[in-house]
This record gives C-alpha cells, sequence and structure tokens, in this order.
C-alpha cells in the first residue's frame, strides 16, 4: 500500500522546486498529532521547520477543525463581493492584534498572492513611481511580481519567462557575511543603510522598500538592532513605502505576534499568510494603512481574487487567534525559543562545519561552511537550480533516523522552527538529532 502511494504521487504531480528525478521516494504520512507526524511505518517524528513554517499551532488542533467543520456545515463558499457574519469577526479579529494603522485588508490564497497584491496596491498609490527595492537574500513567493522582487536563485530560473521590471536590489543586513567586508555588525547595518539612503537619493521613481522583516527561507537574517528605525525614518523622508512581508515570521514565530514589534517599528503594508490559520487552510493577508486605503475610495482598487476572504479560512483564522491568545503559544514561543536558541549555540563546540547559529523566538537558522576562516560555503547559489544533492539535504535525510523532520534544509542553511506549542524536551530530541547528523557535514571538511 505504501508503494503504491508513492508511486502514484510521483507519478502524477510535480515535486516543487526540484529535478524531478530526485523527488522518487518521498516520505509517505499518514498523520499528524501535536508536533509530530506519523509515517506509513508509525514512526513518529517531531516536525522540527512546522513543514514551511507554517503549521504554528501543530497537528490536530480541535478549535481550528471545529472552526472549519461548523463553518462548512454552514456555507463553505460565496463569492468575496458579499457579507458573511464569519467575514465580519475574522476580520475583527485580524485588526485587534495588529497595530491601529494597519486597519484594512485584502484576503487572497497564498503569500505569493498577498505579495502580488502589495505590489498592485503600491504601484497605484504611488503612480508614476513604481521602482521596488528589494533584498539579495529574499524570497517573496513564485507568481510573477512576488518572484520577481524575490533574490533567491529561484528567480534566476524563472526571470526571463516572467520578469516585472522596475526592481533595484539593495544590500541585506546579513553580518555573518557582510556585502561590504569584514566590519562590526551594526557598522554594516549603518553602511546597508547609507547605501539604501544613496540609491534613493539617485534613482528616480521608487515607491516602495519590499523586505521580509526577518529572512526565512535563506538563513533567518537578523538586521541590527538600529536598523528598521533607521530605515522607517529613511523612507519616510524620502516619501517611499515600507512593505513587510511577514509570510513566515509573523504570528508568533518569534515571540512576537509580528516580528517587526522586536523593533517598534510599523510598515504601510504588512503581507503575511500560513500561520494566520496554522496552515489549516490556505490564506494570504494583504494590510495596508489608513492613508493608504483612503486613497482607493475614490481611486480603483485593481485586486481580487475568487477565493477572497473565504469563509473557511476565515473560521479558521478567527480560530486560530483565538488559540494563540489563549494557548499562551506566544510566550511560549519566546520562552522555549531562548532555550533553543542555547542548545543551538552549544553546537559550534563540536561541529566544525557549523559557521553561524541565529534567530529569534521559535525561529533559527544554522549555517553551514567548508571552513570557519574564510567562511566558505558547501554549496553556491546556482547548485540548487542544477540538481546538485546538498549537504542540508544530507544531514536532514539523515535526522529522520533519529525521529526529527527538517523540512527547510535550503542550500547552506537549516531553517529550525518548530510548532510554537513545543516544549524543552522536544526541542533536546530535535537538537539531538541534528547533533548527530552533523557528523556528515564534519566529516566533508576533511575530504
Amino acid at each position: 500500500m505504501d508503494s503504491d502511494v508513492i508511486e502514484k504521487v510521483t507519478k502524477y504531480l510535480f515535486g516543487t522546486w526540484r529535478l524531478q528525478r530526485s523527488w522518487l521516494h518521498p516520505l509517505h504520512i499518514v498523520g499528524g498529532e501535536g508536533a509530530y507526524l506519523i509515517d506509513s511505518e508509525g514512526r513518529r517524528l517531531l516536525d522540527f521547520s512546522s513543514q514551511l513554517v507554517c503549521v504554528n499551532l501543530g497537528y490536530g488542533n480541535k478549535r481550528i477543525i471545529e472552526a472549519v467543520k461548523e463553518q462548512l456545515e454552514n456555507i463553505a463558499y460565496v463569492g468575496p463581493g458579499y457579507s458573511l457574519e464569519i467575514r465580519a469577526e475574522a476580520a475583527e479579529a485580524l485588526a485587534n492584534v495588529l497595530p491601529n494603522r494597519l486597519r484594512k485588508f485584502v484576503f487572497s490564497s497564498s503569500g505569493s498572492e498577498a505579495n502580488e497584491d502589495a505590489l498592485k496596491i503600491v504601484r497605484s498609490y504611488k503612480y508614476p513611481d513604481y521602482k521596488i527595492l528589494s533584498r539579495y537574500w529574499s524570497y517573496h513567493g513564485n507568481t510573477a511580481g512576488a518572484i520577481s522582487v524575490t533574490g533567491d536563485p529561484r528567480r534566476g530560473a524563472v526571470e526571463l519567462h516572467t520578469r516585472v521590471d522596475g526592481v533595484v536590489r539593495i544590500p541585506d543586513p546579513y553580518c555573518y557575511r557582510c556585502p561590504f567586508g569584514e566590519v562590526d555588525c551594526d557598522e554594516c547595518g549603518r553602511m546597508c543603510i547609507e547605501y539604501i539612503d544613496y540609491i534613493l537619493s539617485n534613482e528616480p521613481h521608487v515607491a516602495g522598500i519590499f523586505l521580509e522583516t526577518v529572512t526565512g527561507t535563506n538563513g533567518v537574517i537578523i538586521p541590527p538592532r538600529d536598523f528598521y528605525p533607521r530605515l522607517r525614518r529613511l523612507a519616510d523622508e524620502y516619501g517611499v513605502l515600507l512593505i513587510f512581508d511577514e509570510v513566515m515570521s509573523g504570528w508568533g514565530r518569534t515571540g512576537k505576534w509580528f516580528a517587526f514589534e522586536h523593533w517598534g517599528v510599523v510598515p504601510d503594508i504588512l503581507t503575511t499568510a500560513k500561520g494566520a490559520t496554522s496552515s489549516y487552510v490556505p490564506i494570504g493577508i494583504t494590510a495596508v494603512d489608513t492613508e493608504i486605503s483612503s486613497f482607493f475610495e475614490d481611486n480603483f482598487l485593481p485586486v481580487g481574487h475568487t477565493f477572497a476572504y473565504h469563509p473557511l479560512a476565515m473560521a479558521a483564522m478567527k480560530a486560530a487567534i483565538e488559540e494563540y491568545r489563549e494557548g499562551g503559544y506566544i510566550v511560549n514561543a519566546a520562552r522555549v525559543g531562548d532555550y533553543l536558541g542555547k542548545r543551538l549555540i552549544e553546537l559550534m563546540d563540536r561541529h566544525p562545519s557549523i559557521g553561524d547559529v541565529r534567530g529569534l523566538g521559535l525561529f533559527w537558522g544554522v549555517e553551514l561552511v567548508r571552513d570557519r576562516d574564510s567562511k566558505e560555503p558547501f554549496h553556491k547559489r546556482e547548485d540548487k537550480i542544477k540538481g546538485v544533492e546538498l549537504i542540508t539535504q544530507k544531514v536532514a535525510r539523515k535526522m529522520i533516523d533519529y525521529g526529527v523532520l527538517l523540512s527547510m534544509a535550503w542550500i547552506s542553511n537549516f531553517v529550525i522552527a518548530p510548532p510554537l506549542i513545543v516544549n524543552e524536551e522536544d526541542v533536546d530530541l530535535g537538537v539531538e538529532a541534528l547533533d548527530k547528523a552533523l557528523r556528515i557535514a564534519d566529516e566533508e571538511l576533511t575530504k
């Protein structure tokens, strides 16, 4: 039965972001409970990445499941132009966890769509300004506009076919690999800001700055402490919009409702998704400030989706917000996240293949290197597109033998982001599995 299912899955379905020959034996999952998935062999596997940093509340959450079932029995779908009680309740619940400035929303079905909507809103509101500043190590989604503002290798694989013009790249506040050389982290952050200042003073028609508040897939990059306050002032000075993508870093992931709260900075537009429903139902959210929303009172809003404000997504989000509030999971993410960070940093003493560990809350990146002194990575960006087997993939595959799934293994980084419901014992299991599996990377250093 197991082999039959796998054969049909790989026969009829594409494996995403990969050479298809590398997706011949996907793990067959049959269930999940709490922070654990169950495979066809009956193994309980700790989900150490919340899949794609999205199943924040774990598996089998009764409140969300019952809310979706109740909505299904009421009404499963009507178009976005109708008023529904669940739409009113869910929108109000969202408003209550966001800053007062962000009070008007467009809902969609994914983070990619949320970012597409943000781009359309920015360019409509700022017309004729249309250029967007974005980073080299960003990821914003796979649709035409979202992949164009993306910086990571996936953009290179598709941009000749889908490129949307008007994107200007800015440096990442990537202290471990500072684009300005070996400088102090705070100094690196200031140089990034100064470079953005230089671009804004010389580049015409800039409409907005589009950033993941905490870079996700590409290694959980945490900016210096004064980076966002200075960027906010810079955006205001030049009259450009500040757009934060919190598809991964939102919904308690960093120990606060949204990551921008760590820096006391509110964006003009916020995009988020995933964790809003703990991924039980697809969702995308674009939230704009009151000044922007007022503009569209008398100007055409070029945004809409068949599944905007989908009743099932609204029901799941409302239930998830209640669960975040009443379950204390955001506080837990901060507390257990501190413990996770300490355990991961301890691994550096035993594993010379670890170059850097960084993170916030239950959102951590572990970067592997061939040489700590030179910071030479195991793989280049293009290796992912070429289908080279990555060292991170080998380590993650080995971790399954120790009862842990690490889905977010990307080029030379692991993204470690377990569900917000985990405790210290779960963390110990995950870190000890990584500890054992990292021997694979350490052995590569001698070759």
